[in-house]
């Protein structure tokens, strides 16, 4: 009998960003583990980051369900009189207008778990006839929006199917909800709608450690740990990272600096140690850069001709900035949920054989990994000697640099296969 899964995604190309490809990844390598993917995502979503490229990716075989979803999103542009509102944007701003105030306090309290709430009952009751009819031996949810997963309880409770739900960040715990103006009654509610999901999942997975120890905690169950990775066929044939020079030194940095992202240490390190270098050093951010960092780079005249802001690119384009590298830096966050962070281009950035320097936890998921694969450091965003200790090593640092050790666990194949053991052991029985 063909074994097919549903996965139930908000993220789907063309939206790009580490979400997309963990479930991009999944379906383009379950197959060979013996599932059939079948991917659920929204018609019209309402999403900030685009890479079209991804879309080359997704295998003609693959059947894809696009359905409708209405966001009040345009509702809250109304009422804050502005064409922008994805909620990072609006909480990276210092002052916020009586208007915008309004707008977040309504997204706060009244769409719970989130804007994306409103797609749960249509969803439903559109797959329930299809599980009934026996075209899935699963499903799978995948979170934040953690809306997914109660589609994926309803349909649980309605049809019995076996579900996984895939936790890619907390969620009562989640730092994002304490920027929120949330009323306590409202977490409680968020709490409320964690347990069931825990609870009433016949599997749990999230992405760190961290994560896993923290929901253990709250479900008093097992947590299966599924990290991210790097897919070997996403390296160009021709990629390659040429012997550094003594000298000089070029890092990179791709992905989101927001709110809880700031590099403004590792620069300031970096202005200190070498502002009086003869040899080139220059910083690239790829990818996109808050204003406030953009505006505290403009003030100051010597970050400003050393800091190159390139934009968002499409992943395909992102190896090029890699080639040209010497060393790659990390930002992590620096919140409650820092331990836990470990984004996805980390394993990327391991596989491109660069040396790598970090800012976060030092005891945290990320610098585990980095130390046990001898592929770089993270320093805490204080250390500001060791920082730039490590900058004049980099810079001083000549030839090739040594290939990581033990990533073959991290490749996105060996990751579906042990997806595919979870899906194996629970649901066909």
């Amino acid at each position: 009998m063909e074994k097919r899964v549903l996965i139930i995604t908000y993220y789907w190309p063309p939206s790009g960003g580490s979400g997309v490809q963990r479930w991009l990844k999944f379906a383009k390598y379950l197959p060979e583990a013996g599932w059939e993917p079948v991917i659920f995502t929204p018609e019209n979503p309402d999403f900030d980051l685009k890479d079209e490229t991804l879309e080359k990716e997704i295998s003609k075989e693959l059947e894809v369900i696009k359905f409708p979803i209405w966001e009040p999103y345009q509702l809250l542009d109304r009422i804050r009189g502005k064409k922008e509102s994805h909620p990072g944007r609006v909480l990276e701003q210092k002052e916020h207008s009586f208007m915008e105030k309004a707008a977040i306090w309504l997204r706060s309290n009244l769409m719970v778990p989130d804007p994306r709430v409103f797609w749960v009952k249509p969803s439903v009751k559109f797959l329930t006839e299809l599980i009934q009819k026996g075209q899935f031996q699963a499903i799978i949810t995948t979170g934040p929006p953690h809306s997914m997963h109660l589609i994926g309880r309803d349909l649980k409770r309605k049809t019995g199917i076996f579900w996984l739900a895939d936790f890619r960040d907390p969620w009562s715990q989640w730092e994002f909800l304490d920027k929120l103006p949330m009323q306590n009654q409202i977490r409680n509610k968020h709490k409320k709608l964690e347990q069931e999901v825990l609870s009433e999942a016949n599997v749990v997975t999230t992405i760190s450690p961290t994560f896993q120890h923290d929901l253990e905690k709250l479900a008093n169950r097992k947590i299966n740990l599924l990290t991210n990775g790097f897919d070997d066929s996403d390296i160009p044939q021709n990629f390659s990272i040429g012997e550094k020079k003594a000298g000089s030194l070029h890092l990179v940095y791709t992905g989101i600096i927001d709110s809880i992202r700031n590099p403004m240490p590792l620069l300031k390190a970096m202005k200190e140690e070498f502002s009086k270098e003869l040899g080139e050093v220059i910083f690239t951010f790829v990818g996109r850069v808050s204003d406030q960092v953009r505006e505290e780079i403009g003030a100051d005249s010597w970050l400003s001709a050393h800091v190159v802001f390139a934009g968002y690119v499409s992943h395909q384009e992102v190896f090029g900035f890699y080639e040209k590298a010497d060393a790659l830096a990390l930002i992590l966050t620096n919140t409650k949920n820092a331990k836990g962070n470990i984004p996805g281009k980390l394993f990327e950035y391991i596989a491109t054989t660069l040396p790598i320097l970090a800012l976060g936890d030092p005891e945290g998921d990320s610098a585990k990994i980095l130390e046990k694969s001898e592929a770089g450091e993270v320093f805490n965003h204080s250390d500001h000697v060791a920082i730039q200790v490590s900058l004049r090593k980099l810079f001083e640092r000549s030839g090739e640099a040594d290939p990581a050790t033990g990533i073959d666990q991290y490749s996105r194949r060996n990751l579906s296969l042990q997806l595919a053991k979870l899906l194996d052991e629970g649901s066909v029985s």
